[in-house]
């Protein structure tokens, strides 16, 4: 898979993002400049046709005709004009008009419009105005009507446009070049606690489990979550990498144990001629030394295979099975050897609880625990079994009278091979192996198991197990 820079997408989504405003900008300022620019210049070519208006002066002959007095006027060279009356006599034109005339265009109200005069383009008015003669005669003098047609270039105009409208543009290439450069800065600078993160985890490896996050990271509101996440991943990987040299260092250290005295016996046979009830005996107590060998191995290949599919399990639970009989039937298999061992065991479970447990593991984890609970309970004395419902799970509890456990072992119960307490003794027949499978199904269910101990006083183990929906 081709990598990503997240940087550089965020600084190129940032940048397009202000292109577009750019452009968006630059499109309202070019709207907006050629409008009042216009405007403008409307107003102007108003003033400057009033002022034709204003120089048209009575022409002093028998007919009252009035004429343009150019004396007073003071208008751009490269403006044109026209003006006539309301008999289409021309009054006056600038010397570089040769468009249509005034009289053509009469027919058009005061408006404004674009003429093209010798490949110029012009901004043009065509007005109809009014003039009165002799306005100091009897009767307010003669109203004379004329049509004046007025239009100045808009080359200078459109170029004021389009410098107005290029400060914008460049000014938003200028910014946004800016905002790249700062955004590049910035974001490099605020990387800098991640990649020293990076730098820290890096250097852990299976020899080296040591993780001192930076206080840069640390103290980083969104990469806090972040530390705290390889914190505990971390710790847990180092838990779990010492349980794996522990389990593999007790299981060859009892494989190894029960091959040499296999391998002693054997030898020792062989060391001279022996009878037949010698050899019978050898014989038995190498197959003795074998089964319990197999034992382990059964153990060991059951207790990864419940482990293995913990996280299945918790995400699709696809058996129930219900506690409170299955807990019946574990106990009616053990009556034979409590009836031997001269212990009572009384079962408390009136009402079906289905949990979400397969049968064969529920099965094994009450034949471990009842197991168990039978070798370390001394002669006439109780072993008692309840399963009720507390909430959404199922409540099991195996209590018994014997030795109990020593509270520095009882953290240390559900390691493999551990012998710190009178539940892991070989003289038991145990393999080490019985409470850790049994933590491993409790786990595979979603479920938890305790135990509380007190010496000289009984053992209870609580097993609290998730009912099936």
């Amino acid at each position: 898979m081709k990598s990503h820079s997240i940087a550089r997408r965020l600084i190129a989504t940032v940048l397009l993002v202000e292109l577009i405003s750019a452009l968006c900008v630059t499109g309202l300022a070019w709207i907006y400049e050629r409008h009042s620019h216009f405007r403008s210049f409307d107003i102007l070519l108003r003033g400057r046709a009033d002022s034709l208006l204003g120089s048209i002066q009575d022409a002093e002959d028998p007919d009252d005709n009035v004429m343009l007095s150019r004396g007073d006027l003071d208008l751009p060279a490269e403006d044109i004009y026209e003006v006539r009356d309301e008999k289409g006599r021309l009054l006056g034109r600038s010397p570089n008009w040769t468009g249509a005339s005034a009289q053509t265009l009469a027919t058009r109200n005061d408006d404004y419009f674009t003429l093209k005069v010798n490949g110029r383009y012009y901004r043009s008015l065509l007005l109809h105005g009014l003039r009165i003669v002799d306005p100091d005669d009897k009767g307010g003098g003669v109203p004379r009507h004329v049509v004046i047609l007025y239009g100045s270039p808009t080359r200078h105009v459109w170029h004021a446009v389009f410098e107005a409208v290029r400060f914008y543009a460049v000014a938003s290439l200028v910014l946004m070049a800016v905002t790249g450069v700062v955004m590049a800065w910035l974001l490099n600078r605020s990387m800098a606690p991640l990649r020293e993160l990076a730098a820290e985890a890096g250097g852990i490896s299976v020899n080296a489990w040591q993780f001192h996050p930076p206080e840069r990271a640390v103290a980083t509101k969104e990469l806090a979550p972040l530390v705290a996440a390889l914190e505990t991943t971390l710790q847990r990987l180092e838990r779990s990498f010492s349980q794996q040299r522990r389990f593999i260092s007790d299981a060859a250290h009892e494989l190894k144990t029960g091959v040499a005295v296999v391998k002693s016996s054997l030898q020792l046979l062989g060391m001279k001629q022996r009878s037949t009830a010698e050899y019978q005996a050898g014989l038995e107590r190498c197959e003795a030394d074998c089964g319990r060998m197999e034992e382990i191995v059964a153990k060991m290949l059951t207790l990864a295979r419940v482990e293995s599919s913990v996280e299945t399990r918790l995400s699709h639970v696809s058996t129930t099975e219900d506690v409170a009989a299955l807990m019946r039937r574990t106990v009616e298999q053990f009556d034979s050897m409590a009836a031997l061992r001269g212990v009572t065991v009384t079962v408390i479970a009136t009402n079906s609880l289905f949990a979400a447990i397969s049968s064969d593991e529920c099965a094994l984890l009450f034949s471990n625990l009842l197991l168990n609970a039978l070798q370390h309970s001394p002669r006439d004395t109780q072993v008692s079994v309840s399963a009720e419902q507390k909430e959404r799970f199922a409540e099991v509890q195996i209590s018994d009278q014997g030795d109990g456990i020593d509270p520095a072992a009882l953290p240390h119960v559900f390691e493999r091979f551990y012998r710190g307490d009178p539940s892991r003794n070989r003289n038991t027949g145990g393999t080490g192996l019985g409470l850790s499978i049994c933590k491993a199904i409790v786990d595979a269910a979603g479920g938890e198991i305790e135990i509380r101990s007190t010496l000289n006083v009984g053992t209870t183990v609580m097993l609290h197990l998730p009912l099936a929906l």
